[in-house]
């Protein structure tokens, strides 16, 4: 089995669940060190752990909220007095208000921004400190980021935000040899995507949207949690600044949409 990461330290924050807990275990199968970063479940984080030990890495737990700079700063600080430097860091927690943009109050515009955009900021920065031979960045974006759809423009703006920042942040440290990327994930089967088409009232019905993506389902948290391990690798050194779609293809779709049309598709 490859062992291409045998020696890192990676920090993937929101790793306790979902695609953070997927590539939590990807990377530790591979011989990573792991941090799970976790707001409020400190079982499932210690689940995560305990996993990890038992593919023969090391891992340890540790609670912080995202959305506070104080947290943010003990989650770091946690990261340096245990391992002293760090090689991965993985921006992945996320969270938002999903309404129309008439029906959003400031503290659903603050909240979306702290968590999303401000934490990947200082964590990125916390990171760079700590990555003394080089590194690298990644964080997860959305299609919303590049598409506009109901009850998403807060999160979506946030996400846009990211990727701008992303290729800023290549720029700026490379000279550190430090590459910075985003994956943006589409129809992803979490339960952030369950609760986005459960819980807002009146969206879409989730088979309705499927039937539009060219590859007909949704796509799994292995397999993000595969691109952003490419994005961590060996092989990725010369990619950086860029955002990696694992949609299915749903960001290159338009209307009129296969989905409805029908054989035999030619000129009368």
């Amino acid at each position: 089995m490859s062992r291409r990461f045998d020696g890192r330290i990676s920090l993937v924050t929101g790793s306790s669940r979902g695609i953070g807990r997927a590539l939590a275990l990807t990377l530790a199968r591979e011989g990573a060190a792991l941090v799970v970063n976790y707001v409020r479940n400190a079982d499932l984080a210690a689940d995560v752990v305990r996993e990890i030990e038992k593919l023969g890495s090391r891992a340890i737990a540790v609670q912080a909220n995202m959305e506070s700079p104080e947290e943010i700063d003990r989650l770091f600080d946690r990261v340096e007095a245990d391992f002293g430097r760090l090689d991965h860091f993985v921006s992945n927690a996320a969270a938002s208000s999903f309404k129309k943009i008439l029906d959003l109050k400031a503290h659903n515009l603050d909240r979306s921004f702290d968590l999303n955009v401000r934490a990947f900021v200082l964590g990125a920065q916390r990171a760079v400190r700590l990555m003394k031979d080089g590194g690298r960045i990644a964080v997860l974006s959305s299609y919303g980021s590049i598409r506009a759809y109901p009850t998403y423009a807060n999160l979506g703006s946030n996400k846009a935000a990211v990727e701008a920042f992303v290729r800023y942040m290549a720029v700026e440290f490379a000279p550190l040899g430090i590459n910075v990327n985003a994956v943006n994930g589409g129809l992803i089967d979490t339960e952030s995507c369950a609760y986005f088409y459960e819980r807002v009232a009146g969206m879409a019905p989730l088979d309705s949207v499927l039937a539009k993506i060219p590859k007909g389902r949704m796509g799994t948290p292995q397999e993000v949690a595969d691109t952003i391990a490419f994005l961590l690798a060996p092989e990725s050194e010369y990619v950086t600044g860029q955002t990696i779609s694992v949609d299915g293809g749903l960001n290159v779709i338009a209307p009129p949409f296969y989905s409805e049309t029908s054989p035999p598709l030619s000129l009368k």
